[in-house]
């Protein structure tokens, strides 16, 4: 994929999967953006991306706020005369279960991922659509956010929205021929280490230094940042120009694309509408035979599935 002649704005690419993001888009040709609100990290990546001969500016904000959005759009306009990739990966967790949940924990959360892809984003359409020239909006959900996770309630309901805007944004852009969809990784990182299920693998690989399991790869689609990026050079290229408000997942060795929520057969009609009597009749006679599951299933090596 050849990227020579794009720019784009990464957010929360000092580290992890930004960076890997980052790097990727540099090694195919895009001239980038680095975001973080660690100095010392956004520097360094862009020292890392000069280095190898890419071309990379840092901006250094926390993600959130129309000022930031603005000021990175802006950056890439100064630097690089255009935009026309904009990657909204920054994140924070602040786990808790639902009774134990601050309003704090709740909102800066909510702020940094939602908010914060809603205004990079508009920031980046604005300037897209002046230009006329298309664009691509890349939007780092999660899995959480397609199923649910203990412990998550404002990070999954922040990466479901973020799934929601995509496919909003593909109707609203689709003239100015600017493509939104949602990259849903599954990744070693700093943020899955806090996740009970992974913590031990990502540990043991690390003291071992051998990779990741090939089980843990396919099966689970559980694999490296670096893994993940060649989806985000994709999207930001030509090659995906008719790709559209869709999720797609990557991890390890796996590449999969997510279903949209639609209503599940078996459906049940009432002539003149429900009581709840008669609702709870049809559940029990199929509606409710196959509930969807929901959660992250903790990863299994094969031995224990048997």
């Amino acid at each position: 994929m050849d990227l020579s002649g794009k720019s784009a704005v990464v957010t929360g690419s000092g580290r992890g999967l930004g960076l890997a993001y980052a790097e990727a888009l540099a090694a195919a040709g895009a001239s980038v953006v680095i975001n973080d609100v660690d100095a010392t990290a956004a520097e360094a990546a862009v020292k890392k991306i000069t280095d190898a001969g890419g071309s990379a500016v840092a901006v250094v904000a926390p993600v959130g706020d129309t000022a930031t959005a603005n000021a990175l759009v802006e950056t890439a306009v100064e630097t690089y005369g255009r935009l026309d990739v904009m990657v909204t990966n920054a994140g924070i967790l602040r786990d808790r279960v639902l009774w134990k949940m601050s309003d704090e924990d709740f909102d800066a959360v909510i702020d940094v991922h939602l908010r914060g892809t809603f205004t990079c984003a508009r920031a980046a359409a604005v300037r897209m659509r002046e230009q006329d020239t298309g664009g691509r909006l890349i939007l780092v959900s999660s899995p959480a956010g397609q199923r649910g996770n203990f412990g998550q309630t404002n990070y999954a309901a922040a990466k479901a929205g973020i799934v929601a805007m995509a496919r909003t944004w593909a109707l609203e852009l689709a003239r100015a021929r600017i493509t939104a969809n949602a990259v849903v990784p599954v990744a070693a990182t700093e943020m899955t280490r806090t996740i009970p299920a992974f913590a031990p693998l990502i540990e043991e690989a690390e003291k071992t230094g051998d990779p990741l399991p090939g089980w843990l790869r396919r099966d689970e689609g559980f694999g490296t940042a670096q893994d993940a990026a060649p989806l985000v050079v994709f999207l930001a290229s030509d090659a995906a120009s008719e790709v559209t408000g869709q999720a797609i997942g990557i991890g390890g060795d796996k590449l999969t694309l997510w279903a949209h929520p639609q209503e599940k057969a078996p459906a049940a009609y009432a002539d003149g509408g429900w009581d709840a009597d008669s609702i709870a009749g049809a559940w029990a006679a199929g509606l409710g035979s196959e509930p969807e599951t929901y959660g992250i299933p903790a990863p299994r090596p094969p031995q224990e599935r048997q």
